[in-house]
């Protein structure tokens, strides 16, 4: 292994039924860790990812609590089995607040308390069916950018997720989606997916969401990262609370700059990246901005002790 460690955070869109099941198998604390977050919330939220129901695991305001203590969980048990605490961390979205907490920059506690309230910022923020997120796969950014100008017509609609090189996720009203779907297929992009997502992440319809939300941030204790801490919104780091909070709101309604983040980490000397959490979407993503990149991925006890090996 040469070079530094970065782990990162998946967000949402990760979340599956039985997830981190085969881990809690063998390490009891990834129960324990739930059990602390649904503490907070009155919901036992082991259960929910276990049994579902899945359309209640994909409303935004239980997946961003579920996700986050998903994510912990794993760093907890890579803890408990002697890993290294990493260099630089980053998430993807929600994601970018288990980076906070595994960094020491927020207790887990408020986290999950802070992660739940944005969720139900963001869901009443837009009613269920107003807006819509699409990926768009085979388009470069500003081909993206251009159709959502295009198609905007008056509505909100703009690139949301720059996620890797031609892998785009656009965001804004229903009607402004479906017409950017429909152009971007017509302009030779390779696939058009419409996602399930119950609200329409970093774009301005969430900017009164990120107003109400200040008052939450303003309530928690944020502290000095002991890791270097990647930002989505700027692709920069946040060393004073106020800074950190002040980044967690624009987040809200700022484009996921993630292919600029894993750039800059690269830069940075970061090497090796572990992708702790549900899933492999970071991983893959990661492949395709850097290949150079080693991407290793943690979220049961195969992935867990092949990971520990490289590292």
């Amino acid at each position: 292994m040469h070079g530094s460690i970065a782990f990162v955070f998946p967000g949402q869109g990760s979340q599956s039924l039985n997830m981190l099941a085969d881990l809690a198998n063998s390490h009891p604390l990834v129960k324990e860790v739930f059990e602390e977050a649904s503490a907070q919330l009155g919901e036992d939220l082991w259960r929910l990812t276990q049994e579902g129901p899945t359309e209640k695991l994909s409303q935004t305001r239980w997946t961003q609590p579920v996700m986050l203590t998903a994510g912990y969980a794993v760093y907890r048990v890579w803890e408990e089995e002697g890993g290294i605490f990493p260099d630089f961390v980053a998430g993807h979205s929600l994601g970018e607040y288990t980076a906070l907490v595994v960094a020491d920059a927020v207790d887990f506690v408020d986290a999950v308390r802070l992660v739940a309230e944005r969720g139900r910022l963001m869901q009443e923020a837009v009613p269920e069916g107003v807006g819509a997120m699409a990926a768009i796969i085979g388009l470069g950014d500003d081909e993206v950018k251009q159709l959502c100008a295009q198609e905007a017509r008056g509505e909100v609609l703009a690139a949301a997720n720059f996620n890797a090189p031609g892998q785009v996720v656009a965001a804004g009203h229903q009607a402004a989606v479906e017409r950017l779907v429909e152009s971007a297929r017509a302009a030779g992009a390779k696939r058009v997916v419409l996602l399930p997502v119950s609200v329409p992440s970093h774009c301005s319809l969430m900017e009164p969401a990120a107003e109400r939300f200040q008052s939450a941030l303003e309530a928690v204790q944020f502290r000095s990262p002991r890791a270097m801490v990647v930002h989505n919104a700027d692709v920069q780091s946040h060393n004073t609370p106020d800074s950190i909070r002040a980044v967690l709101a624009r987040q809200l309604y700022s484009p996921v700059r993630w292919t600029d983040t894993i750039r800059h980490l690269a830069r940075q000397g970061a090497m090796t990246f572990v992708e702790m959490g549900p899933g492999r979407v970071l991983s893959g993503l990661g492949k395709r901005i850097e290949p150079s990149l080693t991407m290793l991925h943690v979220e049961d006890g195969k992935s867990l002790k092949a990971a520990l090996e490289v590292i």
